[in-house]
């Protein structure tokens, strides 16, 4: 029953998860969520990991999801599940690839999709944001570290842009964010 669940589960990501991982994140909670495979907050961490890992962050979820489930079986099960819709849509999208695209009403579509999609990244960041920064219990209380890593990785982004006169490399932002992480928990 746990493979079925996983396959079920994962293949549900797969079909809807429009934008990549970060548009895919609301829907990945809400399915770990509703099996309760895994809790709140130990999702918030393997999303993070996931992101600091080598390949796509579906996939790394879906590989760790399925393993500690249900062993290696279940990691396969869960990632082919999570990569099958793409596939499939993929060897469509080859085979109709000048008739398709060039049509002017799924041009129309996916630029409407652009804007939800931006939407759903950037309300999955708030979440994550909020949810790591003020912990609700019985009240609210302010997770002082993570407000200052926050604080310190915008005020870092924002200075980098502003004297460097270019963006700050993501590569570069991830390393900082793990080696503060591991500097302000660790004290």
């Amino acid at each position: 029953m746990i493979f079925l669940d996983l396959f079920l589960g994962f293949l549900k990501v797969g079909c809807f998860a429009f934008g990549g991982a970060y548009g895919a994140i609301p829907l990945i909670r809400d399915v770990v969520m509703s099996y309760g495979w895994l809790s709140d907050e130990m999702l918030t961490y393997m999303i993070a990991v996931s992101e600091s890992t080598p390949g796509p962050i579906m996939v790394n979820l879906a590989t760790y999801i399925g393993n500690s489930q249900a062993g290696f079986l279940g990691a396969v099960i869960a990632t082919l599940a999570v990569v099958l819709p793409s596939f499939l849509i993929i060897l469509l999208v080859t085979a109709l690839q000048k008739t398709a695209l060039n049509n002017k009403y799924v041009q129309a579509v996916m630029r409407g999709l652009k804007p939800c999609i931006i939407g759903i990244v950037l309300a999955t960041g708030i979440y994550m944001v909020l949810g790591s920064c003020f912990k609700t219990i019985s009240s609210v209380r302010v997770n002082v570290q993570a407000v200052a890593i926050t604080a310190l990785l915008f005020a870092l982004t924002l200075g980098y842009k502003r004297f460097a006169k270019k963006k700050l490399s993501p590569i570069l932002l991830i390393v900082i964010s793990a080696m503060t992480g591991i500097v302000i928990y660790a004290i």
